[in-house]
């Protein structure tokens, strides 16, 4: 599983572009149909979660599968809890060929909106 993940980092495009809350917020908004990602475990999902968005574990062995059947065309928003895994996740999906991927930066601990639960 690490080196499905990992791997994506060595020798490619690994350029998933960081933004903070305020630009999440506002490409959520202006983009309606945009593939709100929580790469978080189900368990932290469910203790709140960004509205609209859906869980998809980065460290469940299917999740390369699972996002391998996403529109390579969509906006593609990803979060976690600091922005790291949602990081890695970004890179590998940038490595699988999307191309509008945007990490929310600081995570749900810079998230200053209500959540879901």
């Amino acid at each position: 599983m690490f080196n499905d993940i990992f791997s994506a980092l060595r020798g490619g495009k690994t350029s998933v572009a960081n933004i903070g809350s305020e630009e999440f917020a506002q490409l959520m908004e202006e983009h309606p149909d945009a593939v709100i990602l929580d790469v978080r475990t189900a368990g932290e999902f469910q203790m709140g979660h960004i509205p609209g968005s859906r869980n998809l574990d980065m460290m469940d062995p299917r999740f390369r599968d699972a996002i391998g059947e996403l529109s390579r065309e969509s906006k593609v928003l990803l979060y976690c809890r600091s922005g790291n895994r949602s990081y890695h996740a970004g890179n590998m999906m940038k490595q699988m060929g999307f191309e509008d991927v945007y990490n929310l930066a600081s995570g749900l601990l810079g998230w200053q909106k209500p959540l879901d639960r």
